[in-house]
């Protein structure tokens, strides 16, 4: 049997065909298969066998099957969330959502005490709030009954049960009353466009793709946002890196003041609505 750190290094080589962090792919793998954390797996690299399960896990990445759902989780602002195929898995540049966000109410010397997610999927935007804001409390909203069962199950696994909630729902449809910020990352990918495997064969059309030009959502969202936002409320919205102009329009027409942000790669990411 191969040590550890020599299959590990085989794997990454082998990966480098299906993915762009072939080595982390690898050595989270390893961890999953082992049983242990990564920091833990690293340190213990020399002195370890190729764990059992190792081959197989690494034969579903060149599937090119995502690594979350894989190991079935997926680390995101402060949370460990799990992550199915009826969901879509969180990216770190959804944070930038959370991150402006904050920088709203920091200017403010307040925080939110209510907070609605749009399309909460597996609840990455809506608990990671909450887990920021502990006097705050949230509803978050998906047409699909999995996904809702996914964010409840995240809710528990982060203890945050009891400040959340979770209803079936299309967009602002069903929902009354006003929140100090709304948390939305809606599809916004136009149709037919060309995405890899492991998205297009492993997460939701649904919250992929949205018409022709990838605005559908924000149609819907925009006439309806101000009625929602309470006096000094805030709307952070996920967009693509080629919309900063295309969907701000849609709100400003609106009659709403729309900011952007961008990620830490430097790309369009999030608007900031107010009224």
């Amino acid at each position: 049997m191969k040590t550890a750190a020599d299959a590990l290094r085989d794997a990454a080589a082998r990966l480098a065909a299906v993915s762009e962090t072939a080595r982390l792919d690898a050595e989270l793998l390893m961890a999953h298969a082992a049983g242990v954390d990564r920091g833990a797996l690293l340190l213990r690299l020399r002195d370890m066998a190729e764990p059992e399960d190792f081959a197989a896990l690494v034969a579903r990445r060149l599937a090119h099957e995502p690594v979350a759902q894989i190991v079935g989780y997926r680390d995101f602002w402060t949370l460990r969330l799990r992550v199915t195929p009826d969901v879509l898995t969180p990216r770190p540049d959804s944070e930038t959502l959370i991150e402006a966000a904050i920088a709203h109410f920091s200017v403010l010397s307040t925080a939110p005490r209510r907070i609605l997610d749009l399309g909460t999927g597996s609840g990455a935007l809506l608990l990671a709030a909450l887990d920021h804001w502990p006097d705050a409390t949230g509803l978050g909203v998906d047409i699909s009954t999995q996904a809702l069962e996914i964010a409840n199950e995240n809710s528990r696994i982060n203890e945050l049960e009891a400040r959340v909630t979770f209803q079936q729902g299309d967009w602002f449809s069903g929902i009354s009353g006003q929140f100090d910020l709304i948390l939305a990352n809606p599809p916004y990918i136009k149709m037919g466009v060309h995405l890899p495997r492991d998205v297009l064969d492993y997460e939701p059309a649904g919250a992929l793709f949205a018409g022709a030009d990838g605005l559908d959502a924000y149609r819907v969202i925009a006439p309806q946002l101000a009625a929602h936002l309470a006096d000094n409320g805030v709307a952070a919205i996920e967009i693509g890196h080629d919309q900063g102009d295309s969907a701000a329009r849609l709100f400003s027409t609106e009659g709403l003041h729309v900011a952007l942000h961008r990620d830490l790669g430097d790309r369009d990411r999030c608007l900031i609505v107010t009224r």
